[in-house]
């Protein structure tokens, strides 16, 4: 597949729903965040665990537990935005929320994109006010919990 922009890419809040495949996942009803002006960054990063041995010169490494990682996600604040509103209540909430994020990387005008799904609890939101010249923006902590599932991009099955 060729490269592709984060231009057209979308990032939508689920519910508290039990997720576990991507078949659970897009069964949920997501409400799409509008004015994203950053999606940050997600993967999986291990542990290094070492351990360092008085009979041994060079140091042992283990890779330990999994971490996706802590997506910062930056708007253009607009309180009438529901999917705005639903972050700001998710902060507010203990329970992770599912999450879906969609790349404009469909191979064929009539093929499908690469989807993420995930669960995470927002961890925080923040409001930036700036500058005169500055538009204000909201930045939430989306902090993944457990396995990221991608479906890939896929050109079109069929006629």
């Amino acid at each position: 597949m060729a490269i592709s922009a984060t231009a057209k890419s979308k990032l939508s809040i689920g519910t508290t729903a039990a997720a576990t495949d991507a078949t659970t996942f897009g069964a949920d009803t997501y409400t799409s965040v509008a004015n994203i002006e950053d999606l940050g960054e997600v993967g999986s990063e291990a542990e290094i665990l070492v351990g360092k041995y008085v009979d041994q010169a060079y140091a042992r490494k283990l890779k330990g537990t999994r971490d996706n990682g802590t997506m910062t996600l930056v708007v253009a604040r607009d309180p009438s935005d529901p999917g705005q509103t639903a972050l700001r209540a998710a902060e507010k909430q203990e329970l992770p929320f599912n999450f879906k994020v969609e790349l404009n990387d469909k191979p064929t005008p009539t093929g499908t994109n690469t989807v993420f799904y995930f669960k995470a609890i927002v961890a925080s939101a923040k409001t930036s006010m700036g500058g005169a010249d500055d538009v204000v923006k909201d930045t939430y902590q989306v902090a993944i919990t457990g396995a990221i599932i991608e479906v890939p991009a896929a050109e079109a099955v069929g006629p």
